[in-house]
């Protein structure tokens, strides 16, 4: 993770092939059992959202609204991820394949540097997207044919 106050850019390489690693990030079914449940379609423009467990605390109801905004076919998945109140950031999911597996760049950005919510928000996903959802991600991969 770098030092850039409006962003997250992280990596990490999976031992499967970039096929296998696309349809994990991009099949509905699965994207639900890595990251949260969804009714996302592989489609420029299409308007899905997340749902998980809702932080009142921090006005957040649960809900992520989204939209696919670039597909580059086993290179490159760009989505808008809102809460429709503060959070106004894209996340894009970068595919390079390394030797016999794939390298999986994700860009997190558009926070607010002077927002101390959205600043607790980047430390909370950085370490969610390391920790819980790059090894559920792993997991799954390894559970897949």
């Amino acid at each position: 993770m770098t030092d850039d106050l409006t962003a997250l850019h992280l990596d990490h390489f999976y031992p499967h092939p970039p096929a296998k690693v696309w349809r994990v990030l991009t099949d509905p079914e699965l994207m639900a059992r890595w990251l949260m449940p969804n009714d996302f379609k592989l489609e420029v423009g299409h308007a899905f959202t997340f749902t998980t467990d809702p932080l009142p605390r921090f006005g957040f109801d649960g809900v992520v609204h989204c939209r696919v905004l670039e597909i580059e076919h086993q290179k490159l998945l760009k989505i808008s991820w809102t809460d429709r109140k503060t959070a106004d950031w894209t996340v894009s999911w970068r595919l390079e394949g390394e030797g016999r597996g794939t390298r999986v760049f994700l860009d997190h950005e558009g926070f607010d540097p002077d927002d101390p919510v959205q600043q607790h928000s980047r430390r909370v996903m950085g370490g969610g997207w390391r920790s819980r959802h790059f090894a559920t991600l792993e997991r799954l991969l390894a559970e897949l044919p």
